[in-house]
């Protein structure tokens, strides 16, 4: 009970709620105070009498635009043992199976888009337009008999570039199952050539920098603040070089040259599982790197002396 001010009794007075009616009741004097208010409250009813299931959850998943109809369709559940209606919802359910469905590809697509990105911790803005991407090229030309792993994962891709959260292309290997770099880049091409004759004009995706890749691969190697701070300002520093290597193979050299100048060094062979990046190619980067290392890393962090005691 709670206290609410009575017009009767011209004070405050504890109150009771009837939830099945909704009425606000004054416990002294019976006046109801208020009447059909909205109980919000959370509802776990079940409204299942015949089902063994304890899942309260009776509500359908969000409005989805890009599926007919906003994704609101029914969907007759499976019969459960021993139930009157389980002849008649067994044939239902087999009957809704067999029956054309439009959007059950478009379904399937994006639950697979929906795990792939919660296997690599991407943020539901990134998730949605790879779901906007593969609707458009799913209207456009129809997929079916192409890899679809291969097809989610580029959608995936191009969104991360487009949202300037870019991801490598062996980061996307490692969670679509058995999918190659190669498959990877046809369906990105594939998908950049729809999306570009749709729109009439080229697709942004966006310019890749070490930096984009570099703090993610500092945490995942468990760097102090300081060091990830100098390997910053070390990449911001390298742009302006003439090193005509990868971003990510940048950013994975930074990170050697840095940890090697800390008390925290880390092996190169860590380095290399953490960034997907070869060893030699490390290697090799840090050598272009190794003649500007005095112009790159930050004075605060190491001294020349420092600089010059690094193997070539």
């Amino acid at each position: 009970m709670a206290d609410s001010y009575c017009a009767d009794c011209k004070r405050l007075t504890e109150v009771v709620f009837d939830h099945s009616a909704g009425d606000t009741i004054c416990s002294e004097c019976g006046l109801v105070l208020e009447a059909y208010s909205v109980d919000e409250t959370s509802e776990w009813r079940i409204f299942a009498n015949e089902s063994s299931d304890h899942d309260p959850v009776r509500v359908g998943g969000p409005l989805n635009p890009l599926l007919s109809g906003g994704g609101l369709s029914t969907v007759i559940a499976k019969p459960t043992a021993g139930g009157s209606t389980e002849l008649l919802s067994g044939s239902l359910g087999k009957l809704q199976a067999r029956s054309s469905h439009p959007d059950r590809n478009l379904i399937q697509a994006f639950k697979s888009i929906s795990a792939m990105s919660d296997r690599l911790g991407l943020v539901t803005t990134i998730k949605d337009r790879a779901n906007e991407i593969y609707k458009k090229v799913e209207d456009q030309k129809p997929l079916r008999g192409r890899n679809q792993e291969a097809i989610v994962a580029a959608c995936l891709y191009i969104a991360c570039r487009q949202e300037n959260k870019p991801r490598t292309v062996k980061e996307f290997c490692s969670v679509a199952n058995g999918t190659t770099k190669k498959e990877i880049g046809r369906a990105k091409e594939f998908i950049v050539k729809h999306l570009e004759a749709e729109m009439g004009q080229s697709v942004e995706m966006g310019t890749i920098h070490a930096s984009d890749y570099l703090r993610r691969f500092c945490s995942n190697l468990g760097m102090t603040n300081q060091a990830v701070k100098a390997a910053q300002e070390a990449v911001q520093k390298s742009e302006d070089l003439d090193i005509r290597r990868s971003p990510i193979s940048v950013a994975a050299a930074v990170i050697y040259i840095i940890t090697q100048l800390s008390n925290d060094t880390k092996p190169l062979k860590e380095i290399s599982i953490v960034t997907r990046v070869a060893e030699g190619t490390i290697k090799n980067v840090y050598k272009d790197l190794f003649p500007h290392l005095a112009r790159i890393i930050p004075d605060w962090f190491a001294n020349e002396e420092d600089i010059k005691n690094l193997k070539l």
